[in-house]
């Protein structure tokens, strides 16, 4: 059996160090993962051409929204995101749509100490951004603050909060440091964008902060966060948590998650 991460671009990917060390551990001789190198508009002529053996496709940029479009039937968390990272292929051929990042952030933000119910900051406006207000909304949160350097970004993200029953509150971007209190604060901006607010945040006693971003690590965000004894998620772990979600939808045997996460530190040291 056969799966692969399709982005682009793609060479620099992690999935199959996490996907294939799983297989192993799971004694699921036979099955292999790959990157393919695809953009959004490629996807569906892709998609179409699998053969059987094709199990699953993990799906990174710029394909997510294609992804949930090509889908025959998707999960209602990902059809409230709009975008799906997970394709499955279900024994009649067809295609099953999932966003697992969602219940990745879930699972490791949980893991992390945040309490259901608390205040939630999102600085930035793009993709990950719908997953966390999502994810926000499966932790209890009934606001959550978008800090953008767009508000029309931040518009696109209200109908996700409708979907999920969060209310998108805007905020400019030269006030950010000002809405670093909340219990959790998710970053998920590109690289550097959020390093002049590191000098300048007001970490609330038990924030947690997580960080989208896993190289370089720690970002001045994070460190700045660590340095107040706070707890930081990274990147890296959203990675491991969203794999293991798809693994087990992949396979249909539970992810070994141990060797999986040994296997990403070890290409991470």
């Amino acid at each position: 059996m056969r799966a692969a991460v399709l982005g682009r671009p793609i060479a620099h990917s992690l999935s199959p160090v996490i996907h294939e060390a799983g297989y192993a551990a799971a004694g699921l001789a036979g099955w292999s993962y790959t990157r393919i190198e695809c953009g959004a508009e490629e996807l569906p002529a892709l998609v179409a051409g699998l053969g059987p053996e094709w199990a699953g496709l993990s799906v990174t940029m710029p394909g997510k929204e294609a992804a949930l479009a090509v889908a025959d039937r998707a999960s209602p968390v990902a059809t409230a995101v709009g975008a799906a990272n997970t394709l499955v292929r279900r024994p009649d051929g067809s295609w099953y749509a999932d966003n697992t990042d969602v219940t990745g952030m879930v699972t490791v933000l949980t893991s992390a100490g945040v309490r259901p119910g608390g205040t939630v900051t999102v600085l930035g406006a793009g993709g990950t951004a719908r997953a966390a207000v999502a994810a926000a909304a499966q932790l209890g949160a009934t606001t959550v603050t978008v800090v953008a350097r767009r508000p029309s970004a931040v518009a696109r993200l209200r109908p996700v909060g409708a979907a999920v029953g969060v209310d998108v509150v805007a905020v400019a971007w030269p006030d950010a440091a000002a809405h670093t209190h909340a219990d959790l604060v998710v970053s998920t901006v590109p690289k550097g964008v959020a390093d002049p607010l590191a000098a300048g945040v007001d970490w609330g006693p038990s924030t947690v902060l997580f960080d989208a971003l896993y190289d370089p690590w720690p970002t001045p965000l994070a460190a700045s966060a660590l340095a107040a004894g706070l707890r930081v998620v990274s990147g890296l772990d959203l990675l491991l948590a969203q794999a293991v979600g798809q693994f087990t939808q992949f396979t249909g045997v539970s992810a070994p998650v141990d060797a999986m996460r040994t296997a990403l530190a070890g290409v991470r040291r």
